[in-house]
């Protein structure tokens, strides 16, 4: 029986699972290994059609490195031409021209992670020589492109220089600067199971996540929670499902019916620390007292 409750207004688009860095704390588990998976741009395009008529308003395109996925400029002119607002989510050192073009052309949003105003410090996280420097510099490009440019700090390792990247990034001229804690998911699990507590509570509310195999999850860090997929049934099915509702009221047996925590969001596009989320989400219901989330390196 399909459920009467309102579609998602955001997805993530996970295009990839290929990334040109490996950090230690990828949810995602994403990697130089990593493949583009099984989706093809046709199955994608269905999917975004698919969100469209269900009412969604917003997309990001996210891996891995989205930007590694060679027919992204196309997809992201087709979401546009679908009525979708679109973001994606860059670590910023891999932006080839045709990219540049098509987020102006677009009016396409971008979000990157940072990890500290030191080149060593912040190499040392993606683990890739020289990432600091070029996710710096194309930061700088996309602000002097006019493209809307918010990022994030996770805390990732002791003694790393959280407040000093948040520092540096508002200097560049970055409005939104958010952070977040390390969350024991994908390689910084570190061999542990994931749990539904360690998620912030909102999965599945008017959103979803679609992987590189057509997996649909919660959220792209509840990726342990499968509802279904889009390979092989619609979308709408899968959202309306018995799973998705079994899901849903697992996460509530744990949050509660309304999210209880909502840390600096990597994940969601125009949002700041405990700033007003994205118009397809609504609400925002921190823990934190006053609201004010903060930066602090791993325990």
């Amino acid at each position: 029986m399909i459920s009467e409750r309102r579609g998602p207004r955001f997805a993530w688009l996970e295009v990839t699972g290929l990334c040109n860095e490996f950090c230690d704390h990828c949810y995602a588990d994403s990697s130089p290994r990593g493949t583009h998976g099984t989706m093809t741009v046709a199955a994608w395009t269905n999917v975004i059609d698919q969100l469209s008529e269900m009412g969604t308003l917003d997309v990001q395109f996210i891996g891995g490195e989205p930007t590694l996925y060679p027919d992204l400029p196309e997809l992201i002119r087709h979401a546009r031409g679908a009525g979708l607002s679109v973001e994606v989510f860059s670590n910023m050192s891999h932006v080839r021209d045709e990219l540049w073009e098509t987020f102006t052309e677009c009016g396409v949003r971008l979000a990157t992670s940072y990890y500290s105003d030191d080149a060593a410090d912040h190499d040392a996280v993606t683990k890739l020589r020289g990432s600091h420097k070029r996710t710096r510099q194309n930061v700088q490009k996309a602000l002097s492109l006019g493209i809307p440019l918010r990022a994030g700090v996770v805390a990732v390792r002791e003694g790393q220089r959280v407040q000093e990247a948040a520092s540096d990034l508002s200097g560049l001229g970055i409005g939104t600067v958010g952070g977040d804690r390390t969350r024991a998911f994908g390689r910084a699990g570190r061999g542990a199971a994931p749990a539904i507590g360690d998620l912030c509570g909102h999965c599945a509310h008017e959103k979803c996540a679609i992987g590189p195999t057509g997996d649909v999850w919660p959220c792209v860090l509840g990726r342990f929670l499968t509802v279904g997929n889009v390979l092989e049934s619609r979308l709408s099915e899968i959202w309306g499902g018995q799973r998705m509702a079994a899901v849903v009221a697992d996460i509530a047996a744990v949050h509660g019916q309304g999210a209880q925590t909502c840390t600096p969001p990597q994940f969601l596009p125009m949002c700041g620390p405990c700033g007003p989320c994205v118009p397809s989400v609504g609400h925002c219901d921190p823990k934190e007292a006053g609201g004010v989330a903060t930066i602090e390196p791993p325990a």
